[in-house]
């Protein structure tokens, strides 16, 4: 059975990855990024200017990758300045040191130690909510507390996963904070309290389906 649940998890987190990338390039631009004017203009400069391409070490590497605006498909523009993923990890330890790959582990571990013990929480308890004992849930009860679990999940992990990305652009834009608390603070001084609930609508909106095709999926294989 452990082996089972392991493909069935691997599956559905690889599609509930695919679904909700494109949501969370727009999610960390705007939580780094203060060039756009909302939502639907991140995602609209994006779309136009750009292609979407597709654990810390990674985690940095994937937001310093989503945070590249160079154009691609015009002559005469600058070339970005990563490569591909394997170039971005390179230039990070070159330019950074190796510890250049682990800015805002400690974020990342403070925002998903609470948040996915909500998350299955919540997700369990639903279920039972709405299932008769001895029955397995159906596919809509599923759906539905997988998203709502998804949701209040990423409400509660927003203002660290803000933390987190500004840690990991620190190295970029040759800013030094101390330690989380650090950049909490100068956050707020150069945001306001609102910086720690950028992204959150975005969160939302991508939390419900990516959350609920992974855990239908989930359900689905292991039966």
């Amino acid at each position: 059975m452990p082996v089972e649940e392991f493909v069935a998890g691997w599956i559905s987190g690889a599609l509930g990855l695919v679904l909700g990338h494109p949501f969370d390039t727009v999610k960390v631009r705007l939580q780094t990024q203060t060039t756009y004017q909302g939502i639907i203009d991140c995602m609209v400069k994006t779309y136009r200017h750009e292609s979407v391409y597709c654990l810390a070490p990674f985690d940095l590497i994937k937001v310093r990758l989503q945070n590249q605006t160079e154009l691609r498909a015009r002559l005469g523009s600058p070339p970005p300045r990563y490569r591909g993923p394997v170039h971005c990890a390179v230039s990070i330890c070159q330019e950074e040191g190796p510890q250049g790959l682990f800015w805002g582990a400690w974020a990342l571990t403070l925002r998903d130690t609470p948040t996915l013990g909500i998350y299955f929480v919540i997700y369990e308890w639903l279920c039972r909510q709405s299932t008769p004992d001895g029955q397995n849930p159906s596919s809509a009860t599923v759906l539905a507390a997988g998203g709502f679990a998804g949701i209040i999940s990423w409400a509660v992990a927003t203002p660290l996963d803000v933390i987190k990305s500004w840690m990991q652009m620190a190295g970029l834009k040759h800013r030094v904070y101390r330690g989380v608390l650090d950049c909490m603070a100068s956050s707020v001084r150069q945001e306001g309290l609102g910086v720690f609930f950028r992204g959150l609508t975005i969160n939302s909106a991508r939390a419900f389906p990516v959350n609920a095709v992974t855990f239908l999926s989930y359900e689905y294989l292991l039966r």
